[in-house]
């Protein structure tokens, strides 16, 4: 990209659109014939990953714009519309909330990466500066789209991080307000931030364009961090590079299937899948886990002016890197101080995340503070005079010596790389959902159930008995209004047949109309109805329920979890542990005593649950023994009922559990195999090169 092409294609075609827009020779220039340093390591791959991450995420948000509807009355059910009616829209939205966490666990190991190794030094200062606004950009898009589904952590979210803004002297109030579009957080805030969020990612990619432009004028770093002096420095991008890179690629994608497919919503807030309500606001409000460490120097701050602007500050001081770390060796590799200074810098980092889903309070705080300067000591006062004081270790003379070497650096990147991982790993685990604290209450057993793990399945006579408890005991006061008879019928759901469940749905009355005469009018259910809701308004639910509104529970299994605590949560990683919500629920159910413990001041109206945050619910009771019978010959225990009703109102929640199991088994054994081909063909490639 520094000078004139001299590619010349041998295609007629290719050669007559080359003399008057060179676009292939443009192509050859960067792509194939780039010179590469023959030392880069495997960090070096995530700048491909990233590329490929980005082009995915913009692929699957037009797919899902296309049936979102940015509307406060509507987003949240449009999003499970998508997950449930959609052909593969549960794919496609497990892709895109699952991409913006892969997207910046990626983005923290390539600037981590651009730190140890000092690719931000001389002459890459405006390569490494179009790398933060990348960064800041991606924040804000983020930001935005955990916004879209209109969940109780989004709205509530929305309103905190919005808010903050009416620090800024004399502007503050002017800005949220245009942000809000009104005086709250609204449907013009929605509007807002959906087309905001639509456009963003095509402006990040122009800017990544001009961030692969400055790296080809500047040329790569690498891990010894000496310049190339002659062609046995440096290897074509293609085939080399390129392999290199597609290996990567396809490492990662592993990792990021075992999410999409296994693990959907380790990274989530179980209250994103409660309807956004402004006047319930969460016990807990965080964002999301990328967010978490400039949360916590946020909140570290007493005052708030000081905490937005520690904040953005300290984004901001990665812009000024280049000029505050004035050594002159580039690469931590030959920088024994640096080296030690950096991995405590991934520490503070990694514990101002854990610190940012905690609560502001006590010795959080205080902890916060401490750190809150550390990061900042980091940029301010080791680094300049860490580059006075410090003494290296020699430098290869050229590229082709770092890589011939027999000693030292090569088994470096193998300790550095065994560190970062697991670093990420713990960011990944402690700064993850923050579930709904169960404050005073016992945690729950864990159940054995036929749908967990990775070939689990769902018990059809369970969610056939399940059916028949929800709808003589659960439907009298709760609805479930995303769920339609038609599902009971469908691949992966009770295993009715399409007759039982119209002879279902024809039980059920459905208020319809207006008819010719313009008269509303009662007939008998159909397939495609939703399951009709037992009050025709909340106020006639409360009314009914001493005041308590019973909650829609279409979605309860996942809109209801508990904190599983470090290091539970590592093991829940490996386990494929996602039954949190059906755990609870089940406990829930079973957790109900008759005499509240000795000094438990219990509310008048309200119920002593083992299980229930605070103890005090205001449900009663509502299973007993041989209340539902079953024709089957399962115990007619309440445990039993809460065990079939839980495990339905997890199909409830998630009718595509088993598809997505299955693709997921198919597309994990391709990855593995595909990895492993890729692999031999880049020892086969490199081989000369080494």
């Amino acid at each position: 990209m520094s000078g004139p092409s001299t590619y010349q294609p041998q295609n007629k075609a290719m050669n007559w659109i080359e003399r008057r827009l060179p676009i292939f020779g443009f192509m050859h220039a960067s792509f194939v014939a780039y010179p590469t340093p023959r030392n880069l390591n495997y960090w070096w791959t995530f700048g491909a990953i990233l590329s490929f991450m980005l082009a995915a995420q913009i692929v699957t948000g037009v797919i899902l714009a296309m049936h979102y509807t940015p509307h406060v009355d509507m987003a949240f059910n449009s999003v499970e519309h998508i997950v449930r009616d959609v052909n593969y829209g549960w794919l496609l939205r497990y892709l895109h909330s699952n991409g913006a966490s892969m997207f910046f666990i990626a983005v923290y190991i390539h600037m981590f990466r651009g730190i140890y190794y000092g690719s931000y030094k001389e002459p890459r200062e405006v390569l490494w500066i179009l790398g933060v606004i990348i960064y800041l950009l991606m924040m804000a898009t983020g930001f935005m789209g955990y916004v879209l589904p209109w969940g109780q952590m989004s709205f509530w979210g929305a309103t905190v991080i919005t808010n903050l803004f009416s620090a800024i002297p004399f502007v503050g109030e002017s800005i949220v307000t245009l942000l809000w579009g009104g005086y709250s957080v609204g449907n013009p805030t929605l509007n807002r931030f959906f087309s905001l969020h639509y456009l963003l990612p095509f402006v990040i990619a122009g800017v990544v364009v001009l961030h692969i432009w400055a790296l080809h004028v500047a040329g790569q770093n690498n891990p010894a961090g000496v310049e190339p002096k002659t062609e046995k420095d440096t290897v074509p991008f293609t085939p080399y590079a390129t392999m290199k890179d597609a290996f990567g690629i396809s490492c990662f994608l592993i990792f990021f299937a075992w999410f999409v497919f296994y693990l959907p919503n380790f990274l989530g807030e179980a209250d994103n899948y409660i309807q956004a309500n402004p006047g319930v606001t969460p016990p807990h409000i965080v964002p999301e886990w990328y967010y978490l460490p400039f949360y916590a120097i946020l909140r570290s701050i007493p005052s708030k002016l000081g905490g937005v602007v520690a904040m953005f500050s300290a984004i901001l001081v990665l812009a000024f890197l280049p000029w505050l770390d004035n050594a002159k060796v580039r690469s931590s590799r030959y920088r024994p101080l640096a080296k030690q200074f950096f991995w405590i810098f991934v520490v503070v980092c990694i514990l101002l995340g854990w610190l940012g889903s905690k609560p502001a309070e006590g010795g959080y705080i205080i902890a916060a503070r401490i750190l809150t300067f550390c990061y900042f000591a980091y940029f301010l006062l080791v680094l300049p005079i860490l580059g006075r004081i410090e003494k290296t270790r020699a430098v290869p003379n050229s590229i082709a010596d770092d890589v011939l070497a027999k000693t030292g650096s090569r088994k470096t990147p193998m300790v550095s790389t065994a560190i970062a991982l697991l670093a990420a790993v713990s960011l990944l685990a402690m700064g993850a959902q923050e579930t709904k604290a169960a404050e005073g209450a016992a945690q729950p057993p864990a159940v054995k159930w036929s749908f967990s793990g990775p070939f689990g399945t769902f018990d059809r006579g369970q969610l056939q008995r399940g059916y028949k408890v929800y709808k003589e005991v659960c439907a009298t006061c709760h609805s479930m209004e995303l769920l339609h008879y038609r599902n009971l019928a469908e691949p992966g759901g009770p295993g009715f047949s399409t007759a039982q469940a119209q002879a279902v749905a024809a039980e059920a009355t459905v208020k319809d109309g207006p008819n010719d005469e313009g008269e509303m009018f009662d007939r008998p259910g159909r397939l495609a109805d939703r399951f009709p809701s037992p009050f025709p308004n909340e106020q006639a639910a409360r009314a009914a329920n001493g005041g308590a509104h019973p909650p829609d529970l279409s979605l309860i299994a996942k809109a209801r979890s508990y904190a599983r605590g470090f290091p539970q949560v590592i093991f829940d990683f490996f386990t494929q542990y996602q039954e949190q919500g059906p755990d609870y629920v089940h406990a829930v159910l079973v957790g109900y005593q008759d005499t509240p413990p000795a000094g438990f001041d219990l509310p008048e109206g309200s119920y002593y649950n083992t299980y229930f945050p605070g103890h005090a619910i205001k449900m009663p009771k509502p299973l007993s023994d041989d209340q539902v019978t079953y024709d089957d010959g399962s115990p007619q225990t309440v445990d039993q009922y809460a065990r079939d009703v839980t495990a339905f109102l997890m199909w409830a929640a998630e009718p595509h559990m088993e598809a997505r199991k299955r693709l997921g088994f198919q597309v994990m054994i391709f990855l593995i195999v595909l990895t492993g081909l890729l692999y031999f063909t880049k020892r086969k490639v490199w081989a000369d090169a080494h």
